[in-house]
């Protein structure tokens, strides 16, 4: 980003906030044809005036346009910023459902069109390409809210609930690992409501996770414990009857969830205990499945026990779990949950005092999705630590990195 022309860049950041050369030019007071000529590079931007005019219309620090960045370099921006956090915000603000009850609902698109964006939001999430992702989901929550006050209680109406739900759910996981925490509760909050009316326990239990990852990453791991396990409780399966895979899946990771909140607590006890029932439901599940997009299984269960070990600050047994685990099964996963636990491995490895070996780990992590280890803050405090201890200067790879992250000692 940083080695591309003034136009272009013009042209990028109009592009990231939806505006058309026409919209631009018209707030700008320019013609349409001056903003296609700088974008293309046939006309310059010589002068600051212009320069700090188009940065206030784009919102964006004026360094920005010539490469730059006061905070973190303009590789790191494919991450959410302030003003695509607004108008999230903007859109889990929105009331449609009630509107509908006084008025008519806004018209939504089409259920299989919903399903196929819910579906390739998904993706997008467990790719780890979070800032595409952030950069859809106000449209995205616009449309499921509308579909979602459109229909109502026939099936239509509960697959537009389910939809919704899914879509809370999505938002509350890429706000949670990029540190809004407060939103991402508000959505998960949202995610618990609206499976209700999609009549789906399963939806609701997996809606569960997402309010007590939030919980946790908020600093209240006790309520989220008690709040999983409780769900588990009920979705537990007695007998051959109960061992449906969605059902398995959900539940195990209710049971996974809860261990980490465990974990947060010094609770070890507890994590053994949960992290077997997870054993036993991957066990009866028999392979790894992504069920309700949980990508649960005995694979998962061993990212989570060696995730469970670093909260509990025992990073040599974290290590030691990574070692023992399948290495086929593992290159299988999506590339998040493989980047999120090289990044919980960096930091096992931070635990026994190997920085070499952290800083590795977050360079596999940048490999396989960037965006899990240089927009996430938990990855910024470990790169700061890697830097600090590291004795003379740190490997080329490590330094560039790191300035990639805007991270410095």
């Amino acid at each position: 980003m940083d080695e591309l022309p003034i136009g272009r860049r013009v042209a990028y950041w109009r592009s990231r906030r939806k505006m058309s050369q026409q919209v631009f030019a018209d707030r700008l007071g320019k013609s349409k044809s001056w903003v296609d000529k700088v974008e293309r590079g046939v006309r310059r931007l010589d002068k600051f005036s212009v320069l700090y005019e188009i940065a206030d219309i784009l919102q964006i620090d004026v360094q920005l346009l010539h490469g730059k960045d006061p905070e973190r370099r303009t590789d790191a921006l494919n991450c959410i910023d302030q003003v695509e956090v607004e108008e999230i915000r903007t859109a889990l603000e929105r009331y449609d459902s009630m509107s509908a009850y006084f008025d008519a609902a806004p018209y939504p698109p089409p259920l299989d069109d919903m399903r196929k964006a819910v579906n390739h939001a998904w993706l997008t999430y467990q790719y780890g390409r979070y800032g595409m992702l952030t950069r859809a989901l106000p449209k995205l929550l616009r449309d499921a809210q509308a579909a979602d006050a459109t229909y109502g209680g026939d099936d239509q109406g509960r697959e537009a609930a389910h939809l919704l739900g899914q879509v809370y759910q999505i938002a509350s996981s890429v706000l949670r690992k990029l540190g809004e925490c407060n939103l991402a509760w508000l959505a998960a909050d949202r995610s618990m409501a609206v499976a209700q009316r999609a009549d789906d326990p399963l939806l609701a239990g997996i809606a569960t996770t997402r309010v007590c990852n939030a919980l946790v990453a908020m600093g209240r791991p006790r309520p989220a414990l008690e709040l999983n396990v409780r769900i588990a409780d009920r979705l537990a399966p007695c007998g051959d009857k109960d061992a449906d895979p969605k059902r398995l899946s959900v539940y195990g990771m209710l049971l996974l969830q809860g261990a980490m909140a465990a974990a947060r607590i010094g609770d070890s006890a507890t994590v053994d205990d949960l992290l077997s029932g997870a054993a036993e439901a991957a066990v009866l599940l028999g392979g790894d499945h992504n069920h309700y997009w949980t990508s649960f299984g005995p694979t998962n269960l061993e990212l989570h026990r060696a995730a469970a070990a670093v909260e509990l600050g025992d990073g040599g047994r974290a290590v030691e779990t990574h070692q023992r685990m399948n290495g086929h099964a593992f290159n299988a996963l999506l590339p998040e949950r493989r980047a999120h636990h090289l990044l919980d491995l960096a930091r096992a490895y931070s635990q026994i005092g190997d920085v070499g070996n952290a800083g590795d780990m977050l360079l596999q992590g940048d490999r396989l999705a960037p965006s899990e280890i240089r927009c996430r803050p938990i990855a910024h405090e470990l790169m700061s630590e890697v830097l600090r201890r590291t004795r003379g200067t740190p490997p080329l790879p490590i330094a560039e990195l790191a300035e990639h992250m805007g991270v410095g000692v």
